[in-house]
């Protein structure tokens, strides 16, 4: 059997695939940029009532004071609150960024620990 050995590799034909790929990526995501893809949606002939629940907003300030809804509450009325909606509704959570961390897990705890799947810290962007 004659072995011979390749003194070079061929790379032609994979930078070619290469360049052929990055233009389809390049394409298609200035379409999802800009938008301009189309999309035809399906149509329901039945009338569907509106689903989207408000987002329950808890505020903590400085001193550690917690507002639900713009009312401020004690952590035992927010619980109790908290208690009257559903767990599928989105809760919010602002915090002032000098609170301790303690006050804020109680919060989170109080959240999470009744259920609720869906909650959202707010921060701002840099």
């Amino acid at each position: 059997m004659d072995d011979t050995q390749f003194d070079s590799i061929n790379v032609i034909p994979f930078i070619d695939i290469m360049l052929v790929l990055l233009t389809i990526v390049l394409t298609t995501s200035t379409f999802i940029a800009q938008g301009t893809i189309s999309v035809d949606l399906p149509k329901a002939s039945a009338s569907q009532t509106s689903t989207t629940k408000q987002a329950i907003l808890i505020d903590i300030d400085r001193q550690g004071a917690i507002v639900l809804d713009a009312e401020p509450v004690t952590m035992a009325a927010l619980e109790e609150r908290l208690r009257s909606h559903e767990r599928e509704t989105t809760v919010l959570i602002r915090a002032d960024r000098q609170i301790a961390l303690q006050n804020f897990v109680k919060v989170l705890n109080t959240v999470k620990g009744l259920g609720f799947a869906k909650v959202s810290l707010q921060t701002e962007k840099i």
